[in-house]
Order: C-alpha cells, then sequence, then structure tokens
C-alpha cells in the first residue's frame, strides 16, 4: 500500500466522521428515544383525527429528510407529542435538508413515500435510520 492511498483511507475516514456529526446522529437518537418512550402504545395507522394514530410518512431510500420534516411538523402542528422535543428535532431535520449535511438522505426537498404509519413506526424509522449511520461511522 502507497502513502497515497493509505492518505486517501484516513481523508475517508475522517470524512464519514465528520459527515455523521453533521447529521446530529446522537442528538436524534437521544430526542427520538425520548419520544418513543412517552409515546403510548402502538395502534393502526389512522387518517380521521390527530391522535397517535395519525398516518405519517415512512420515506423512500434517500428522502427521509424531507419526510422527517413534513411528520415532525404535523406532530407539532397537532401536539402529538413533547413540542420541545419535537421541535429540536424539527429544527435539526430542517437544517439537515436546507445545508445539504446528510447527503445520502436528502436526495431530494420533497417527501416521498409508498407507506404510512402511525406516530410510534414513524419514529421507530427515524431511530432506526439514525442508528444506520451511527452503526456505518464505528
Amino acid at each position: 500500500m502507497n502513502a497515497s492511498m493509505l492518505s486517501y483511507i484516513l481523508l475517508s475516514c475522517v470524512l464519514l466522521s465528520v459527515q455523521a456529526q453533521k447529521c446530529q446522529v446522537n442528538e436524534i437518537i437521544r430526542y427520538t428515544n425520548h419520544l418513543l418512550n412517552e409515546s403510548p402504545l402502538s395502534c393502526p395507522c389512522s387518517e380521521t383525527a390527530a391522535s397517535p394514530c395519525s398516518c405519517l410518512p415512512i420515506p423512500e431510500p434517500g428522502h427521509e429528510l424531507a419526510c422527517f420534516v413534513d411528520g415532525t411538523g404535523y406532530m407539532l402542528e397537532k401536539k402529538l407529542a413533547s413540542n420541545s422535543v419535537l421541535r429540536m428535532l424539527n429544527r435539526s431535520f430542517q437544517t439537515q435538508l436546507d445545508r445539504n449535511l446528510c447527503e445520502s438522505l436528502a436526495r431530494g426537498q420533497k417527501c416521498q413515500y409508498n407507506t404510512k404509519g402511525n406516530v410510534r413506526t414513524f419514529l421507530n424509522e427515524i431511530l432506526k435510520t439514525y442508528q444506520a449511520i451511527k452503526k456505518k461511522r464505528v
């Protein structure tokens, strides 16, 4: 292995670490776990009323940030969870989307999804997404 290859590998590792920090992985995981702990038991997704059973978008790969912005925005508007924690999550997602900080999650500004889920399913999708980023970084 020559020196240029070694420096390329080191730079790649540093960039992955920086991207994970820009994605605010640990903070997102902590806030999401907090919301999951206060969220009631799971119920079927329902379009009729603003409740923990409300239907939220489960994003297609590459459109996570736009869907996470939309979903947390809806939850804020309908007061479906702790406002302060939810506001921090929503701002984090919006900042990442606006500044293209977490590129693998933001191929577009528009939320694209095939399915919807209740609040608990939506929060678990956020958790799963950011845990995968954290796992790649280790």
